[in-house]
């Protein structure tokens, strides 16, 4: 199997918008929680979530793109162009725009923007909001920004795979390295907070009245986050070519659906058991070689149980670290596992697996082990993102070490 490698990340976030930051920050324990402010939450239950501060990723874009752009656009590309810089993008020996892709993942794409044309359209002046007016905040123009950022002139991409797809977006811009499609992807994913996203998790009593415990005994419920995560992927002969510095290596995402209900996932856990195993399989792993695994870990009373309940199946009594990021920076829903993947691509590289933030006395029906918020320092040579999402999504996608061998699954692994 042809490795994929990672060159450059970028990312923004409530609780950071630059790696090292975002990172520290983590390791710190911190929170990017706070009161709402972008909108009112009158009439809403709750008034708590992880927003972006201020306008970080604005220096990253041009004046017009600043004039254009969403808030899911510009921390896209925010994120993107951290990135493309971190990998050295440019030059002769970057691969010909032709073999460029752009691959986003997103739930709700321009959310805040498409819910205030609504507003104006049906509740204030239909006349004067012009037609045209919907056309740059539909989610699949966010890969085409990208792509004219980049330069990129080949394959792009929207995956709409709700809370998974981050993951989706990182498995399929890989693929499209390994089938020959493309030598260099652009793959992330991009999320922002909207009143009416918030307005419906909060009626349907998912938002925690104060603060997201992830896997604690006394846990009520998720905190709404936001922002955008993005990767330079290429090939080994792309890195090879240009003298490159790969930061980790991207396993095959492992998917599936539930095919059970739209919110809840599969009580038997069956779906996200068999994502894990197809994953470690195809990528020619065994259960035992797994060093962190990165939770979806929402806070939510049937999530985390149905988590720990895959965990204690697949590893048995040698399951890896465990720790969830939502506690410190929020659901980032379409974007949260590309956050996340921020995280394991940095614990593969210092060997720091992050804590989780706000767990204080972990459940003992879960009967698993999970890293509370204090960091730990450890040997990490491969770590599994994990994420499940409404409509019965699941994504698993493993990371490896830089300098690890590239794995090689067997013929049978393969098969479907």
């Amino acid at each position: 199997m042809e490795a994929v490698y990672v060159t450059g990340m970028g990312i923004v976030s409530a609780l950071g918008s630059d790696v090292e930051s975002w990172w520290q920050a983590l390791c710190r324990g911190e929170s990017g929680q706070g009161p709402v402010t972008r909108f009112s939450t009158d009439g809403i239950e709750r008034d708590q979530a992880c927003e972006v501060k201020g306008t970080p990723w604005e220096p990253w874009l041009t004046r017009s793109e600043r004039r254009q752009s969403g808030r899911a656009a510009g921390y896209a590309l925010a994120a993107a162009r951290q990135a493309m810089a971190q990998a050295g993008f440019g030059g002769a020996k970057i691969p010909a725009p032709e073999r460029r892709a752009v691959v986003v993942g997103t739930s709700m794409g321009e959310g805040d923007r498409l819910g205030a044309l609504h507003r104006a359209w049906f509740h204030e002046d239909a006349a004067g909001v012009s037609p045209g007016a919907v056309v740059p905040f539909g989610s699949v123009t966010l890969p085409a920004l990208l792509a004219r950022a980049a330069g990129c002139e080949g394959p792009i991409h929207t995956v709409p795979g709700a809370c998974a797809a981050g993951n989706y977006a990182l498995g399929l811009g890989a693929e499209l390295i390994r089938t020959g499609e493309a030598d260099l992807v652009i793959a992330g994913a991009s999320e922002v907070i909207e009143r009416l996203q918030y307005a419906g998790f909060a009626r349907l009593g998912a938002i925690a009245p104060q603060r997201c415990q992830p896997f604690d005994a006394g846990r009520k419920g998720l905190m709404i986050g936001e922002g955008a995560a993005f990767f330079v992927l290429e090939s080994a002969a792309s890195v090879v070519r240009r003298g490159g510095q790969p930061l980790a290596q991207l396993g095959v995402v492992g998917l599936t659906c539930d095919a059970f209900h739209i919110t809840r996932p599969h009580p038997e856990g069956a779906g996200s058991q068999a994502a894990l195993q197809r994953a470690l399989s195809a990528t020619g792993l065994v259960p035992e070689a797994v060093d962190y695994f990165c939770a979806h870990g929402t806070g939510t009373e049937a999530n985390d149980a149905v988590e720990a309940q895959v965990l204690r199946t697949v590893f048995g009594t040698r399951i890896p670290h465990v720790s969830s990021l939502k506690g410190a920076i929020g659901h980032a829903m379409g974007a949260a596992s590309a956050i996340e993947a921020v995280a394991c691509v940095q614990a593969l590289r210092t060997g720091v697996v992050p804590g989780t933030v706000n767990l204080e006395a972990i459940d003992p029906a879960l009967e698993i082990d999970v890293l509370k918020r204090t960091l730990r320092q450890t040997k990490v040579r491969v770590v599994l993102n994990n994420s499940l999402a409404f409509g019965g999504y699941n994504a698993v996608l493993p990371l490896m070490g830089a300098d690890e061998p590239a794995p090689q699954p067997s013929l049978g692994s393969l098969k479907p």
